[in-house]
């Protein structure tokens, strides 16, 4: 697709006197509204049970993206075919990136790709929390005259994902330790279980691009059987197709195992139900898997 940029004019007091704000990701534009609230018109491009790392910009995007004051992305490669667009947009608008200014000691270095890390930062709620960080930092920058109310939004919002880490640690601990293994359409959820101690495999590598084989399959089937595991999960934004190949290769092997229900991966739920907020995905999910496995 052809990525056509204009040297676009701030549209702040264009309209209704409100900087627009345009995100990718339904959690990063969750951060912005906790933050901002109505003092901005915020949108995210991506909706419920759509996958960034397969997303392609539409028309319709690039227009928003053009129009918008103010862009965050989540980076890391998530949004691994936009990355030309917001390079192009950069030179002429504020375009950030809500994990650039966090140590890469934090991240999660690819076995597969050298120099690039696990993009999927949200799951670890203390990490998630320096991504907040970033957007607050971001909007104060263009829009300095609301600080003190983002200021304020930002302390109580941060405080909530403390609040936050500290209960998904707990529900995590009512798994017994023997159970203890999260097992999922892909490798999305490696900070999750590095933050509250549960292991994570994924079929899939970290992106949604690439295929599990004959051979992935059967190396979950057996690690499964082996462990006795009672349940694994599918998930929103990613088709079950693999996850249902396992269950049927557990069964050919004596062991049953079921799914434990869908989690929020890459996409929270709908926007204005539970799920469709961050803490509401984060709750949700957590208690999807320590129900199927405790």
């Amino acid at each position: 697709m052809a990525v056509l940029i204009c040297a676009c004019q701030p549209n702040k007091n264009a309209r209704n006197g409100k900087l627009k704000v345009v995100t990718t990701t339904g959690m990063i534009y969750d951060a912005v509204i906790n933050i901002a609230g109505d003092s901005v018109e915020a949108l995210a491009l991506m909706g419920p049970g759509v996958d960034p790392h397969l997303y392609k910009a539409t028309q319709g995007d690039l227009k928003k993206l053009q129009e918008a004051d103010l862009i965050f992305y989540n980076g890391l490669h998530l949004e691994g075919k936009m990355g030309e667009i917001f390079e192009k947009l950069g030179r002429i608008k504020s375009v950030k990136a809500v994990s650039e200014d966090i140590t890469t000691s934090r991240f999660r270095a690819s076995e597969l790709y050298p120099g690039t890390y696990d993009p999927h930062i949200w799951f670890d709620v203390s990490l998630w929390k320096e991504a907040v960080k970033n957007v607050h930092k971001n909007l104060i920058l263009i829009d300095d005259v609301n600080k003190a109310y983002y200021d304020q939004n930002a302390v109580s919002y941060l405080n909530s994902l403390d609040s936050l880490h500290l209960a998904v640690n707990a529900a995590i601990q009512e798994i017994p330790e023997s159970q203890r293994m999260l097992i999922t359409a892909h490798d999305a959820f490696g900070y999750f279980g590095e933050a509250y101690n549960i292991e994570v495999k994924g079929l899939q590598g970290i992106s949604t691009l690439s295929e599990p084989g004959l051979k992935d399959v059967a190396d979950l089937v057996n690690l499964i059987v082996e462990n006795e595991i009672k349940a694994v999960f599918i998930e929103t934004s990613v088709s079950k197709k693999a996850i249902n190949a396992v269950v049927e290769g557990c069964k050919q092997n004596g062991h049953d195992v079921i799914i434990g229900g869908s989690l929020y991966s890459d996409a929270m739920g709908p926007f204005g139900q539970f799920e469709g907020t961050y803490i509401g995905m984060v709750h949700t999910n957590v208690q999807t898997i320590v129900n199927a496995l405790k």
